[in-house]
């Protein structure tokens, strides 16, 4: 099937679905986005959209506020008894939405779940040796080393049942690389504000507030129904017409018509995700390339003839209508590590490219594919198709395979890593610059979990060294100053092509208030209807 005819029947879909729900009440309500959740398991895939959504349903041990501080959820605190001890106090009488108790048993449970095959979010616990109960309600994480941000890196990690998991036949999460299913895939029972009542995946989901949370409910909502609409236009007419109140990825070319819709408004800030190019510079030879015999891109000076070829100044203000920050690093402002010294790019310039490549041994240019999602980011697939006419001025043709999420990471992501080149996006949950070399930066170290989103193999021994250094330093001049040098180094062998983050923008009614994260995460326990 052609993608443009998936795409609108998936829209089409989501209409139907649309015009049979029930008249909305003042409290009910209903978003979409261009990209379906995918999965109920929190532990299927560590992206930002089935992060956000899933912890609705499952609460973390620690989560964050609106400004991304640190704060209590199901560990009232936590505490450092050793250097390589985090012990957590669990809060008392918790239960999940099916009314079993939620004890320390689930969270040694979820802890070897979400290291176990299938997970999708093994590198939160890197430095992790073992995780015990104390006692019901007190928990300990022994870390191979000291590790000072341990607490940053679970926020996004949400506890499971274990009794519902084995009697479900889901103590393992599903892998979605291998488009397997269970249980956790469809159906949901965690301990959050909201409860799953329906799923109908790539057309809508329900969810109900949970009558019975810990948490006093700051939302005022009696349901709440995600829409996926895929087509930008249909999804936007949406809005529009009223038939949905809310839409979590906006087009920035839509932006001036609905600000100026009677009844409707826009919310914006800046995001922390960096949208970045990755090459394949692991295998000996390319996937995706008629060139035999070697791989272009281990090849520095081919890298930054990719690099010099793409005018980011012309995604920024055409492709991006001026909501992004172009980026000469792979983090951005609001991340611990960015520096506005080193947040300075290669210049745009295409006879260097050219220059570079025929010393590389390519003066013609050469041929390679290019993996991209096409409802994942703002404005993916048309960043994509720019960076692919770029890239041709300077000799190179792209072959670009747009498709959906679902395919997208299926493909690129572990553990296939099919890709030749490919445009990723990444927010550390940290905030954090060890985050990112962690995962994207370091060797791949797959029974460690480093390196686990490192798609394209990129392996720099001096780099990695940085890493580990910067997880177990607690002296903060000394840990900024491996930081600085870790991010030169990484920009000097352009290892990746930072590209820009992209400005967070929700539309909705204006009887809608939410808090906006900076990290793009939705807490639906922060919306409320007048």
């Amino acid at each position: 099937m052609m993608p443009s005819l998936r795409r609108a029947l998936v829209a089409g879909a989501a209409l139907v679905a649309l015009a049979c729900a029930a008249p909305a009440d003042a409290r009910s309500f209903r978003w979409a986005n261009d990209g379906d959740v995918n999965s109920m398991d929190p532990y299927a895939r560590n992206e930002t959209f089935l992060l956000t959504f899933t912890q609705n349903i499952y609460d973390p041990l620690i989560r964050r506020d609106s400004k991304l501080r640190l704060e209590p959820a199901l560990a009232t605190e936590w505490s450092q008894p050793s250097p390589t001890v985090w012990r957590f106090k669990l809060r008392a009488n918790v239960r999940f939405h099916d009314g079993s108790p939620f004890t320390a048993d689930d969270v040694v449970f979820s802890f070897a779940r979400a290291t176990g095959g299938g997970s999708n979010i093994k590198g939160y616990f890197g430095s992790v040796k073992e995780a015990r109960k104390i006692d019901d309600l007190t928990v300990e994480f022994e870390t191979n080393g000291p590790n000072p941000i341990f607490p940053e890196e679970i926020t996004g990690w949400g506890m499971m049942s274990k009794t519902w998991s084995e009697k479900n036949g889901a103590t393992v999460a599903a892998d979605l690389t291998k488009r397997e299913e269970n249980f956790a895939t469809r159906n949901a029972n965690g301990t959050g504000p909201f409860m799953l009542k329906s799923r109908e995946p790539d057309v809508k989901t329900v969810l109900v507030p949970n009558p019975n949370w810990w948490d006093k409910a700051q939302h005022n909502l009696t349901e709440v129904t995600f829409f996926r609409i895929g087509n930008d236009a249909t999804r936007v007419a949406a809005l529009l017409s009223g038939e949905v109140d809310f839409v979590y990825t906006v087009p920035p070319q839509d932006m001036p018509r609905i600000a100026g819709t009677q009844g409707l408004k826009l919310v914006q800030g800046p995001e922390l995700r960096t949208i970045y190019l990755g090459f394949d510079q692991d295998r000996a030879e390319l996937q995706e390339s008629p060139v035999k015999g070697k791989n272009p891109f281990k090849d520095r000076r081919v890298r930054q003839a990719f690099y010099q070829a793409i005018d980011m100044e012309a995604i920024r203000s055409r492709v991006m209508r001026g909501q992004a920050n172009v980026s000469a690093l792979m983090m951005g402002p609001g991340v611990n590590g960015w520096s506005e010294a080193q947040n300075r790019r290669t210049p745009f310039d295409v006879e260097a490219s050219k220059k570079l490549l025929a010393e590389a041994g390519y003066p013609n240019g050469f041929e390679v594919g290019m993996d991209c999602p096409n409802d994942r980011y703002v404005n993916d697939e048309q960043i994509c198709q720019a960076v692919t006419a770029m890239l041709a001025r300077a000799g190179i043709k792209v072959n670009l395979n747009a498709q959906t999420r679902a395919k997208f990471f299926e493909k690129v992501n572990v553990p296939r890593f099919e890709t030749s080149f490919y445009l990723l996006g990444w927010t550390p949950a940290t905030y954090d610059a060890h985050n990112v070399f962690f995962n994207l930066v370091h060797c791949r170290d797959l029974p460690r979990s480093r390196g686990m989103f490192n798609n394209g193999g990129y392996c720099n021994p001096e780099i990695d060294k940085l890493t580990d250094a910067m997880a177990s330093e607690v002296d903060p001049k000394k840990r900024s100053a491996i930081i600085e040098q870790a991010n030169q180094l990484l920009k000097d062998d352009f290892g990746y092509i930072p590209l820009h983050q992209q400005t967070v923008v929700w539309a909705m009614k204006q009887n809608v208030e939410v808090a906006q994260y900076a990290d793009n995460y939705f807490p639906l326990r922060l919306v409320n209807m007048k």
